[in-house]
């Protein structure tokens, strides 16, 4: 994905103290700008279409609804737009499910001021990324979950992280959309999950971490 020359921004919190700091954060960080701001889903979603946001800074609970729902939404009526949580909620299962409809990171408030704007700008590239607590919990459970897994299984661990579905990584291997079930679940067992949604995570997680890795001199 072409790089943006200035970045639109939207954020979403119905703190209005909390979206004004990260608005001034974002506004004073280099190729960035906040385009608009909204304490609620309703409002967020009438916004985005008159604003047309690249990325969205996302809280997870709204008082019409939460975060998941909003980025569910978003991606009907602005699908260009990508969608960051920031939150306070340092939960696995909240996690699994912003992955799941899309959103291309998670960040805790607590992380630096500077790291949402470098976050901003990654996930404005096209990357999914998620923050270093989060990577540090999720990749620490096991030292390397994929290694008993077949060629096969490992191509669809990764298509999975593209989030792709069933069917559609079946017609990429040419297999049956049972067939690709049958080695999900085989994946599932052999990494320690229970559910689609923590492969995706973990294969973002590890993404993140190669991202951040710095390149070979």
């Amino acid at each position: 994905m072409a790089e943006i020359p200035e970045i639109h921004v939207m954020i979403v919190d119905d703190h209005e103290i909390v979206r004004r700091g990260i608005a001034e954060i974002v506004d004073r960080a280099d190729g960035l700008k906040v385009v608009a701001e909204a304490g609620s889903v309703g409002e967020a979603l009438s916004r985005a279409e008159l604003a047309a946001p690249h990325v969205v800074l996302v809280d997870l609970q709204l008082p019409d609804g939460t975060g998941i729902d909003l980025i569910r939404q978003l991606r009907l009526v602005i699908p260009s737009a990508r969608s960051v949580v920031l939150t306070s909620f340092d939960d696995d299962e909240a996690l699994a499910e912003a992955l799941e409809v899309g959103a291309a990171a998670y960040l805790l408030k607590t992380v630096a001021g500077v790291e949402i704007a470098n976050v901003i700008k990654a996930v404005a590239m096209g990357r999914t990324l998620l923050d270093e607590r989060t990577v540090t919990r999720t990749t620490s459970k096991h030292a390397d979950p994929t290694a008993t897994l077949t060629p096969t299984e490992k191509k669809i661990l990764g298509l999975i992280g593209d989030g792709l579905s069933n069917r559609e990584i079946g017609d990429a291997l040419g297999v049956a959309e049972k067939t690709v079930k049958n080695h999900i679940t085989a994946l599932l067992s052999k990494m320690g999950l229970q559910r689609r949604t923590q492969v995706a995570a973990w294969v973002a997680s590890q993404r993140a971490v190669a991202w951040r890795q710095p390149a070979p001199r």
